[in-house]
């Protein structure tokens, strides 16, 4: 896996985003187990307590479960990858639209725009 961290952000936040986008590419199954917390932090070049945070993180959304001495396992819920996508999506979305608008470009042109590049 290859980490890349923008250092204007927390680190542990883009290691939550990160793992969801290989969950929706599907390089991590559902059901699957993860590597463990020391193992993530040696692949990405972060400390163990900054993996552990993201970790928890995504124990709190349900993405991941922890099994006491098995280690943590990717849920299996299909709605939950559903909804990983369709948030991720529509931060993508937010994020187009503001730099559109940063950019002087109204609803009805970037809509334009966007059914032509559809085409």
């Amino acid at each position: 896996m290859k980490w890349q961290f923008d250092p204007m952000r927390p680190i542990f936040l883009q290691l939550v985003e990160q793992i969801k986008e290989r969950i929706i590419n599907q390089e991590l199954k559902p059901g699957e187990r993860l590597p463990s917390v020391r193992e993530i932090a040696a692949d990405a070049g972060v400390n163990p307590n900054t993996v552990q945070r993201a970790m928890q993180e995504l124990e709190r959304e349900g993405i991941v479960n922890s099994q006491r001495t098995s280690g943590r396992f990717l849920s299996e819920e299909e709605d939950m990858i559903k909804k990983i996508k369709t948030d991720l999506a529509t931060k993508h979305l937010e994020t187009f639209l503001d730099n559109m608008k940063r950019l002087g470009f109204g609803k009805r042109e970037i809509i334009e725009m966007i059914e032509k590049e559809a085409e």
